[in-house]
């Protein structure tokens, strides 16, 4: 099996499980309860927020676990709006944003707020003229992803950060970081960040969990609410086995951070080069900013028919967002790609695991299918 789809999703690491069924099976006491179960698991829960607080780059007290990087968004967004719900004022987000970014400003559209969706140039940036020329005296928030999911852009959110600070110091600046959790370096205090979403499962955790970054001294106010878990931001039982899950993972792509990303820089590298050779009219969307995904067209081959002759030879990729679920990408057209282009897209995408084999086992069944779709 040949897996390049890791910006979907990745496969747990084995330390990471170990970490989860130990929770489950012997640390398993709620870290509510005042006995020595429950103490022993109240430290279990903060010595993993210490860990998670760390590839995060903040501190612990600013690091809330939630069930995902949506749940963290929303948290985000609607917490931040609705602080601010007696204005109704501006929202700017951009139009490549993760789904739950997109779908969440439309909802507080459809509430009353006043939401811009900045379009990226053509390679798939947000410029910070771009920011500057929506920015209003109203504005409250600024939301906008690290790295997008789906061509590997990274957005020059310093700049972006400084330019909402001075131009509407009240407004608060969320980052989509999903995608960008131990590939780049988090440093939301660098950026003027007052929000960061991310998400386990992109980085060797189980699916279910998530965490979220707020600016201390921010106090959103909650969308659940019952026990008072997390300081009330996110209440329920802590899902404890996939929480120390998590912060495994983070600990052991942390410890090998500066390796992982040059091999997975020197895969892309080899992909590219080995597309040239083999795919030449193939051609590459976005600046790819991060090595870890990379996206390509192959014209006369349809997304979704190319996806299912690589999976024949048990080559896994993508067409886009695995939220999309087959739709054209919003992403890719918004970059102003003819359709011919967003139809044929395949998004591949790396994790430290793979290696030169799969990229050569993805270029030879992307070859056998151009040959039997272009009869």
């Amino acid at each position: 099996m040949h897996y390049l789809d890791n910006a979907a999703t990745t496969r747990v690491l084995p330390e990471a499980a170990e970490a989860a069924v130990h929770a489950m099976c012997e640390g398993f006491g709620n870290p509510s309860s005042l006995h020595k179960m429950g103490i022993e698991a109240s430290h279990l829960l903060e010595d993993s927020r210490k860990t998670v607080a760390s590839a995060l780059g903040c501190l612990p007290e600013e690091t809330y676990f939630t069930s995902c990087g949506t749940e963290s968004t929303n948290i985000s967004l609607r917490g931040a709006a609705h602080l601010n719900r007696h204005k109704k004022g501006r929202i700017i987000t951009t139009e490549i944003e993760h789904a739950a970014t997109l779908n969440t400003c439309k909802q507080l559209a459809a509430e009353g707020f006043d939401v811009v969706f900045l379009a990226p140039d053509e390679t798939g940036h947000i410029t910070p003229a771009a920011l500057e020329e929506a920015l209003t005296a109203d504005t409250i928030l600024l939301s906008c992803q690290l790295v997008n999911n789906e061509i590997g852009t990274m957005q020059p959110v310093a700049e972006l950060g400084a330019l909402l600070k001075a131009k509407a110091p009240g407004a608060l600046f969320h980052i989509d970081a999903v995608q960008g959790l131990c590939r780049v370096p988090l440093t939301p205090k660098k950026w003027n960040c007052d929000l960061m979403s991310v998400s386990g499962h992109k980085i060797g955790a189980p699916k279910g969990i998530g965490a979220l970054y707020v600016k201390k001294g921010l106090r959103l106010p909650p969308l659940m609410f019952g026990g008072g878990q997390e300081k009330g931001m996110r209440p329920g039982t802590e899902p404890l086995p996939n929480i120390a899950a998590f912060a495994k993972a983070c600990a052991i792509r942390m410890s090998h951070f500066d390796e992982d990303y040059a091999h997975v820089a020197e895969l892309a590298a080899y992909l590219k080069e080995q597309a040239a050779a083999n795919l030449p009219d193939a051609a590459f969307n976005g600046e790819g900013d991060v090595p870890h995904v990379v996206n390509l067209s192959i014209p006369g081959c349809k997304s979704e028919v190319m996806l299912r002759v690589l999976e024949g030879d048990e080559v896994y990729v993508s067409s886009g967002s695995a939220c999309s679920k087959g739709k054209q990408s919003g992403v890719l057209k918004a970059l102003g790609l003819p359709k011919a282009r967003t139809d044929s897209a395949i998004r591949v995408s790396f994790a430290p695991f793979n290696t030169k084999e799969d990229v050569d086992a993805f270029i030879a069944a992307a070859q056998k299918g151009v040959k039997m779709l272009r009869r």
